[in-house]
């Protein structure tokens, strides 16, 4: 990296910060997209400190711009597939999964019975239709049951947390939709979901969402993917998604989140929309993988 573009620096509230920053990304000996990469890596660290220290250009400089422009709480995560390290954008960090949920629901349900329904595993991603993903559900066996079943997916997935409800906390609304699920902890499911045994299943259908549902990731072609959004008891909506997209050195695993002020829906699904373009433009930044032997 030449002299006069480390010159070009953001400011960050922190002389130690930015002097560590400066001599890992413009050493010399380092290629430009090793160069690249760190400074995202950096300004994604220093995002989540409040700090403002971002490369203009960058993914991370772009995430800044987009938030700068949003009304509410906005969270953006990625990482290699079988990869170990995540970026993180923004101040939302966790939530109810809502039908995010139903992957390692749909990788459940066909560990626990290999004939359980395929058309039911369908509606529940490519629909999202809950009455599906409810009968999958029923089929773990007992509401506690259930939840440890999808739990052991999560754990196998390197969402070590995470822990799925038995029963309801909210009457009209299913228990494993409401687990918290932590962007980071989604985002490393992700990284892990095409790896796991038995997820060809939900990997296919994850490819093959309904149009009306093609929002964000839904852009990116062969991207596979699902989407998740319900209201807080105050009728504000949360809308999530996550996915795997291809990426120029391998798989991309993404997660998203918004939760706008306003507590719409189609604000929330716009927010998405950027945050996927956002992406879109700066792939090259974002280190791509695949799953280990």
């Amino acid at each position: 990296m030449s002299t006069d573009r480390c010159g070009r620096f953001g400011k960050a509230l922190g002389a130690g910060l930015l002097a560590v920053a400066m001599l890992t990304s413009c050493s010399t000996g380092s290629s430009d997209s090793a160069e690249a990469t760190t400074i995202t890596e950096a300004a994604a660290r220093s995002d989540q400190m409040n700090l403002e220290f971002t490369l203009p250009g960058t993914l991370a400089a772009g995430f800044q711009e987009l938030r700068a422009g949003l009304r509410g709480h906005y969270g953006m995560a990625a990482m290699p597939v079988g990869g170990e390290r995540i970026l993180t954008f923004g101040d939302w960090t966790t939530g109810p999964a809502w039908s995010t949920m139903k992957v390692p629901l749909v990788i459940a349900a066909q560990r626990r019975d290999p004939d359980a329904s395929t058309y039911a595993m369908t509606l529940a991603i490519t629909s999202s239709d809950n009455a599906a993903a409810d009968t999958l559900w029923q089929g773990l066996g007992s509401p506690q049951e259930a939840a440890k079943a999808v739990e052991a997916v999560l754990r196998e997935g390197g969402d070590s947390k995470t822990a799925v409800p038995a029963t309801r906390s909210r009457a009209e609304h299913s228990a494993f939709g409401q687990a918290e699920w932590s962007l980071s902890g989604q985002a490393r499911f992700a990284s892990r979901l095409p790896c796991l045994p038995q997820s060809e299943t939900v990997m296919d259908l994850m490819g093959q969402i309904v149009p009306n549902h093609r929002w964000g990731l839904g852009a990116f072609r062969g991207a596979e993917f699902k989407g998740g959004w319900g209201p807080d008891a105050s009728g504000d909506y949360l809308v999530r998604q996550f996915g795997i997209i291809d990426g120029p050195t391998g798989k991309i695993a993404v997660a998203f989140a918004a939760q706008p002020d306003s507590g719409s829906f189609a604000e929330g699904m716009s927010a998405l929309d950027k945050m996927a373009t956002l992406i879109s433009e700066h792939l090259d930044e974002l280190s791509g993988g695949k799953c280990r032997p």
